[in-house]
């Protein structure tokens, strides 16, 4: 759970640099950057030895979906809509989470629905939003992006518990390079190179993202979710959200003027999240 939390924290900054700092710069090749930079941190860790080719194959068509698909959808999302929303938007993950682990494990538990059920109640009720016009592609986009990531989280899951003896770091470059190759195609096909022009600032912040908030970040966010149980998972999805909000708004200045009912959403919806995980902890794998 430590793991989840550090995440949780650091992930929360991610927002709103991408948003202010990031704007102007191609979605798709911003994407494979921080991918690529990901992936060769992990390299030096990497052990192909410790596992059969075809377990390679499933983790580098994870990490396609987990990452690849979840972050081109994710960046391509801050087109259309300002960072706080992005992270309003990831309210569903959560959700994700829970019926995909209950698909897998063919039961139904309304314990694991209702937590993720109680956290997006949280994330709602913080910042609530009539969307309109082009923020609905910008929330489609979202809804891809949660679906990836949540599918994805439950699936390397489900392979950890099968594969205990292999260390994550030993394999997570494999994830990252299925990433890369996913997002390196979209960059492709889709970006557009020549506005693809960013300042020293912009750099230093795509390293940071890439090696950081991505790198370190997603594989803590894995090694944490291979321990907890569905329900811990599933309401930390949400639990960034009220700190990503936060830093948006007040760190970034997306709004320059916060409003008391502002304060009394976040404080209300993060008590909401805060529940939702305690009794996560509680609800059986």
């Amino acid at each position: 759970m430590v793991y989840l939390i550090i995440v949780s924290c650091l992930w929360a900054f991610s927002f709103g640099l991408i948003g202010s700092r990031l704007s102007g710069l191609d979605s798709t090749i911003v994407a494979a950057v921080r991918l690529g930079l990901a992936c060769v941190c992990f390299v030096p860790f990497l052990r192909l030895m410790r596992i059969s080719w075809p377990n390679a194959c499933k983790l580098i068509a994870l990490g396609a979906l987990q990452f690849g698909v979840m972050y081109v959808a994710y960046i391509r999302a801050y087109s259309y809509l300002p960072s706080y929303l992005v992270a309003l938007f990831s309210v569903m993950t959560p959700l994700y989470v829970a019926v995909s682990h209950s698909i897998f494990e063919r039961t139904f538990r309304w314990q694991l629905l209702a937590c993720s059920a109680l956290s997006i109640l949280g994330a709602g009720v913080i910042k609530y939003a009539q969307p309109e016009g082009a923020i609905w592609v910008g929330f489609f986009l979202m809804q891809i992006a949660n679906v990836a990531f949540g599918l994805g989280q439950v699936l390397y899951k489900r392979w950890k518990q099968a594969h205990p003896d292999v260390g994550d770091s030993s394999v997570f470059a494999l994830m990252y390079f299925g990433a890369f190759l996913f997002s390196g195609a979209s960059a492709i096909v889709l970006g557009n190179w020549g506005h693809f022009q960013p300042t020293g600032e912009q750099i230093w912040v795509l390293v940071y993202l890439g090696v950081v908030a991505a790198g370190i970040g997603f594989f803590l966010w894995n090694k944490g979710a291979a321990i907890v149980n569905a329900g811990t998972l599933a309401a930390f999805n949400n639990a960034v959200v009220p700190l990503a909000m936060a830093t948006s708004l007040f760190v970034f200045g997306e709004i320059a003027e916060v409003s008391r009912d502002d304060l009394i959403k976040l404080t209300s919806g993060g008590s909401l999240i805060f529940v939702a995980i305690i009794w996560g902890r509680k609800t059986a794998s």
